[in-house]
């Protein structure tokens, strides 16, 4: 075999290697579990689904409206009780904690949250009657999951994306992402079955999701469901508080 056969055979090796290490490690990539924090006045709620237990913690008030939240892929969702709470006087929270975040047992992967927030949602509306999903980065991806296949009140998207595969194949272009990435997340393909009213949120600045892909996902959405509202001058991380965040939120209520 000639020398530039070898070293042909060498590349073509190197690089099967690089992709069945992606394959391997590409949960590692997505899911960063995170502990849980305790914040006053919240209690945690356990559901059964398929024998394993769901994990949420509950922020609980009277009333029919309640707000379930579905954070980012690095997030302690029980840190945004503060927040959420000032910006929804009225209901009762609910912030899932995904398998392996805040000592929720399991390992992440789209099937899991998607199973696990439609447990949650089962379990919330057996004591409330408006129930608003809201869904922040990754977790835009699971909202709009279960606003396809249950009656929520209103669905809120905070830097969502159109599709993770999408996002993934631009970062990874060498790679082929369509063939080995578990976890796609198109929320595109959830979008056109929700009629819920529903708001994305975009950052001005948003170095994670591009505003291409969030444009893109309001794009999906039957005429007249879905609008758009952006934070100006915020990155993908902008804190719970900010006031533009929090004036949006109020206005969807």
């Amino acid at each position: 075999m000639s020398r530039w056969l070898l070293t042909l055979a060498g590349i073509a090796l190197v690089y099967a290697g690089l992709c069945l290490a992606l394959y391997l490690m590409q949960r590692s990539m997505i899911y960063f579990p995170q502990p849980r924090s305790s914040p006053a006045g919240t209690s945690l709620a356990t559901v059964e689904v398929d024998g394993r237990k769901v994990l949420a913690t509950v922020l609980a008030r009277d009333g029919p409206d309640a707000v379930i939240y579905l954070g980012g892929n690095a997030e302690d969702v029980a840190g945004s009780v503060s927040g959420l709470a000032d910006a929804f006087a009225d209901h009762a929270l609910y912030l899932l904690h995904y398998p392996g975040y805040g000592g929720a047992p399991g390992r992440p992967s789209e099937a899991a949250l998607a199973a696990d927030a439609l447990a949650l949602y089962d379990r919330v509306a057996t004591q409330h009657r408006r129930i608003v999903v809201i869904g922040r980065s990754l977790g835009s991806g699971v909202a709009v999951q279960v606003a396809s296949a249950r009656p929520v009140a209103r669905l809120i998207l905070v830097t969502p994306y159109d599709s993770l595969l999408e996002i993934a194949a631009t970062r990874f272009p060498v790679f082929p992402v369509r063939w080995l990435l578990l976890d796609k997340f198109d929320s595109g393909q959830h979008a056109a079955k929700v009629t819920a009213p529903t708001l994305l949120i975009a950052a001005e600045h948003d170095e994670v999701i591009p505003r291409a892909s969030t444009e893109r996902l309001l794009r999906r959405f039957g005429a007249g469901v879905a609008t758009l509202g952006v934070i100006g001058g915020a990155d993908h991380n902008f804190p719970d508080r900010h006031p533009e965040y929090v004036r949006l939120l109020r206005a969807a209520r």
